[in-house]
């Protein structure tokens, strides 16, 4: 199986953990672990837990990497979406772009022609490819998506803070030469400082990631001038209504994106992404077919669109039945241990 699911007996719980839940409105919990299709940023697999409130499912999923107390935002977020209500929504559909990740550009122009999204967005800077590779995979993605959408086509890629700044500057003026133009480049640079410099000195737009989502203070992107865009992510800064206050107090365009979630977490971010006042970009929730499968059928992707209506059947008619054997310990333990910490705040 693909997907694997189980539920967690209330007596896996500490007697701790088990009341902390129960405080919070949280009636059910289970495991998941899906494989990936492609390995991701490292990742060959996701796993997780899902909660159940009144409101319907969330999904907490930190990365290993993340220790209890950066992961504890992710468990906020969760409850957050098991227990309280979405902001009220101010269009139908959110726009979506297409993930391809660091595959040869024969198999990057397949999911590009697969893709019914106009905007594409490429992993770039990754030690498995040189700038050369990089090159040739952004310039395969946009023939074929100009091929097929035009003046509509849009190519975007996200370096994940790989390079230093002046490197920063010369790759960023390869990708652009080889795309034909992008739409923008993403964490090209580590430090917010890196970031203002390299802004400064290239004509393509900057976006803002992880100097956002995994910084003491997200908003030093928008006071440095460091970016043009703010990518902004629901699980790491703690649900949707956490995502609304920072996205007006940023004052920058924004992008909602995903962590390659299952349809739960990818829901949580339509419906941000639904209720901003403007949404001048697609939104990254293309990482559905990063996963070899997922806990319920994935929200489709039409003409580049989620339905909003979709995310809200996610989140709230949710239906689970055990299946395979993810990594039940693991998680327990891992939610145990944020808990302490979020106890402890």
């Amino acid at each position: 199986m693909s997907v694997n699911l189980a539920p967690i007996s209330p007596t896996a719980w500490s007697t701790r953990s088990r009341r902390w839940l129960d405080a919070q409105g949280i009636t059910e919990s289970w495991v998941f672990s899906i494989p990936m299709s492609f390995e991701f940023r490292g990742v060959r697999e996701r796993s997780g837990l899902l909660i159940r409130g009144e409101a319907g499912w969330g999904e907490f999923a930190p990365f290993f990497d993340y220790d209890p107390e950066e992961s504890s935002t992710w468990l906020r977020s969760a409850i957050a979406s098991a227990v309280a209500t979405s902001p009220s929504p101010v269009r139908t559909h959110v726009p979506v772009n297409a993930i391809i990740p660091v595959v040869t550009p024969e198999v990057a122009s397949r999911l590009a022609k697969e893709t019914q999204s106009f905007t594409a967005k490429l992993k770039v800077a990754d030690p498995r490819a040189d700038l050369l590779a990089d090159c040739q995979r952004v310039k395969a993605v946009a023939e074929v998506l100009r091929e097929s959408f035009g003046d509509r086509a849009r190519v975007r890629i996200d370096a994940n803070g790989a390079w230093g700044a002046d490197e920063a500057c010369f790759a960023i003026e390869k990708l652009t030469s080889a795309a034909g133009g992008l739409e923008y480049v993403e964490q090209p640079c580590v430090s917010v400082a890196d970031m203002a410099y390299v802004r400064a000195r290239v004509d393509t737009l900057i976006a803002a990631d992880e100097s956002i989502r995994r910084a003491d203070d997200p908003l030093r992107v928008a006071e440095l001038e460091a970016a043009d865009i703010a990518v902004v992510k629901v699980a790491p800064l703690g649900g949707v209504h956490a995502g609304m206050t920072l996205a007006r107090s940023l004052g920058l365009p924004i992008v909602i994106s995903s962590a390659v979630d299952t349809s739960v977490g990818l829901a949580a971010g339509v419906h941000l992404a639904a209720a901003l006042p403007e949404l001048p970009y697609a939104c990254g929730f293309g990482t559905g077919r990063l996963l070899k499968g997922d806990v319920t059928p994935t929200l489709t992707v039409q003409m580049g669109r989620i339905a909003v209506d979709d995310a809200d059947r996610v989140i709230r008619d949710l239906s689970l039945s055990p299946t395979g054997n993810p990594p039940m310990n693991t998680w327990i333990n891992r939610t145990e241990e944020v808990i302490e910490c979020l106890a402890n705040q």
